[in-house]
């Protein structure tokens, strides 16, 4: 497996001190701009909201999309590098991928909110699914700073949210939208065929 390398600016590394100040003997230094490989690089997209059916009122199609039990995300580092906040780690994975936006970042959740919807649509009435979705991104990486011995750990985190709001007569594409289709859509939809 090749490994990617992204380097962030020269090392910038200083001695962890003792309590009087002075560099301890022998200790590991705390390393702050060091380099990135990274592998296993995967993008998943999970399911995070259903509603419980769609109605139809007032001229528009209306629904609640309640979260998925136990589907809650948290972006998360494992064994960040001493000095080195789980943000930072984010924030190089995303200059690695070149995204468009940042990063979800340590502080941001998904998947734990209700989302109302409202939908003015001509044309005659048919039965319809929603859902809401985020795109995950898992990487390994190994940092490596000064004479530090390396660090490798883990990141998951996501870089866009998804959903739809589709027809039964046309066919559901991905895992979330092919859920959606089967609770929400008759038997002989479209849509639930191709669940």
């Amino acid at each position: 497996m090749v490994a990617a390398v992204v380097m962030l600016g020269t090392a910038g590394c200083g001695a962890v001190a003792t309590n009087d100040g002075r560099s301890a003997a022998g200790a590991a230094t705390i390393c702050t701009h060091g380099t990135y490989a990274w592998s296993g690089i995967r993008h998943v997209e999970r399911l995070t909201g259903l509603p419980d059916r769609i109605t139809y009122a007032d001229g528009a199609y209306q629904g609640v999309i309640e979260p998925v039990s136990g589907t809650v995300y948290h972006p998360t580092v494992t064994h960040s590098p001493e000095g080195v906040g789980p943000a930072r780690v984010i924030k190089a994975l995303g200059a690695h991928l070149k995204t468009e936006d940042p990063l979800a970042g340590p502080t941001e959740t998904a998947g734990d909110e209700q989302t109302d919807f409202f939908d003015e649509l001509v044309g005659p009435r048919q039965p319809y699914y929603a859902w809401e979705s985020v795109d995950l991104i898992e990487a390994d990486f190994t940092y490596s700073c000064g004479l530090n011995p390396p660090v490798r750990g883990h990141v998951r985190t996501w870089d866009t949210y998804g959903g739809g709001f589709l027809p039964c007569s046309e066919p559901s594409e991905g895992a979330p939208a092919k859920v959606a289709a089967t609770k929400l859509c008759p038997a002989g939809s479209r849509a639930a065929q191709g669940a």
